[in-house]
């Protein structure tokens, strides 16, 4: 009788993990998204308003940030796939452990006004000051995220499994930047004791994210010991990864060959998912970057803002995240990925028609939260889709997708930057128009691109070849 139910036992593994095991899980990208938030939402704030840097040079940082990120990525996936672990400890779990590492030790340098510097020192000598903790950063980062996503489809195999592990990964996503916007709202109004500094962002508020990163840090810290103390993973090697899974049984006629690194480059299914991630990414990215400067100077709002919109932001987004399995078992993958689009243009087509006063830019932040949480957990899902049962290059496949995110994020705030009316100052009335028609376009622009692709992908759909 046992023999006779076996088969049935493969397509298990994904539904039957423990609860405590995927809330462990999840807990593994919590330092990384918390440090995102900060380093999106707030670095050019900070570097600009903050330290006074100009423009160029801020974006110049960032963008150094992400190049490094962006070859990283890839580099690392490669690497991670070859990995044979570290005695009991997995592969994944190494790689994670030495990128959080990193995080730690370099993250709160990026925060803080430069040790060595005054006022005198000129702006390509911070530069070379805040490169090398950046590039640290960036490459713990990396290393931390391809790893942790590179589990998913080592933990689960069932269609339904994946799509809810990358829903808890995002409902933790948001919770972090929940936690960094409340934060921030706490330490901004801690500074109403100084009534001349209420209003605008300036020197006097170095401390403000000095606290803000040091505290995130910590609490990072706390959620990847349970991140490592919770989740298991099987200490194989690389050549024997499939051996205990259910590949054989599901493909017994036609096992067909392992993907290596390389024969990804062949697949036409693998630049699809490419496009429509690195245009997910850069709809979520950069919105979050230039959502601050939208507020503070192209509506006049005061700095507390740029703490309470992007919270309203993601606990939208983190509601709509526990809809994501039910939608798309109803509705599949690209549809519900096409209802999170049509949100996305909502948002951008009143950002563009209506100047939204008072209560109306909270309706806004319901909107761009729910829409970008609906469209980054289906794409991540159709990255797991991809990889399907060929998890030893799983690692590569997420580094080069992020590799396309990475890079294109950082050459568009660069553009961004370059593109800015007042290069001298911090901000001008040509500016008040300038961050509003940057919102509509890196949101609805980008999301029209988006479009296209996932088009592309209802005609021709993914499948390895």
């Amino acid at each position: 009788r046992a023999m006779a139910e076996s088969p049935q036992s493969p397509a298990a593994p994904g539904p039957a993990l423990p609860l405590r095991a995927r809330l462990s899980f999840a807990c593994g990208h919590f330092l990384n998204d918390a440090c995102s938030a900060l380093w999106f939402t707030y670095l050019l704030p900070f570097l600009h308003a903050v330290l006074g840097y100009g423009h160029g040079a801020a974006g110049a940082l960032l963008l150094a940030g992400q190049a490094a990120d962006g070859l990283c990525t890839p580099l690392l996936g490669f690497e991670a796939d070859r990995a044979h672990g570290c005695g009991r400890y997995g592969r994944r779990k190494g790689w994670h452990l030495a990128g959080t590492t990193c995080v730690l030790l370099s993250f709160p340098f990026v925060f803080s006004p430069c040790l060595a510097c005054r006022e005198s020192t000129p702006q390509w000598a911070a530069f070379i000051y805040y490169l090398p903790f950046i590039v640290i950063f960036q490459f713990g980062w990396a290393a931390t995220q391809v790893s942790h996503l590179a589990l998913i489809p080592e933990l689960v195999s069932s269609d339904h499994g994946k799509v809810e592990l990358t829903a808890f990964r995002y409902a933790f996503t948001v919770m972090a930047n929940i936690t960094v916007y409340g934060l921030a709202w706490l330490l901004l109004n801690f500074q109403t004791d100084q009534p001349d500094h209420m209003e605008h962002l300036g020197p006097q508020d170095i401390p403000v994210f000095r606290n803000l990163a040091l505290i995130v840090v910590g609490l990072g810290a706390v959620f990847s010991l349970i991140f490592h103390l919770g989740t298991k993973e099987k200490p194989y090697p690389p050549g024997v990864l499939l051996e205990p899974e259910s590949t054989p049984l599901l493909h017994k006629e036609t096992p067909g060959p392992l993907l290596l690194w390389k024969d990804w480059l062949l697949e036409p299914s693998f630049y699809q998912v490419a496009v429509l991630y690195m245009a997910t990414r850069l709809i979520v990215n950069l919105s979050q970057t230039y959502i601050a400067m939208y507020l503070t100077n192209s509506l006049l709002l005061s700095k507390k803002y740029i703490a309470t919109i992007p919270l309203v932001m993601y606990i939208s987004g983190f509601l709509s995240s526990f809809l994501m399995k039910p939608v798309n078992k109803w509705i599949g993958r690209n549809l519900t990925y096409f209802v999170g689009i049509l949100v996305v243009l909502a948002f951008a087509s009143w950002v563009a028609l209506a100047r939204p006063m008072g209560d109306e830019i909270y309706v806004l932040a319901v909107l761009l939260g729910a829409g970008s949480a609906t469209i980054l957990v289906t794409s991540l899902s159709m990255t797991a889709d991809l990889i399907g049962t060929n998890t030893h290059s799983s690692a590569f496949v997420y580094g080069a997708m992020s590799f396309t995110d990475k890079m294109a994020n950082g050459l568009a705030v660069m553009a961004i930057q370059n593109l800015h009316p007042c290069p001298t100052e911090l901000c001008c009335p040509a500016c008040v128009g300038f961050y509003r028609w940057v919102m509509v376009l890196v949101t609805g622009g980008i999301a029209v691109a988006a479009v296209a692709t996932l088009c592309c992908i209802m005609v021709w759909p993914i499948r390895i070849r």
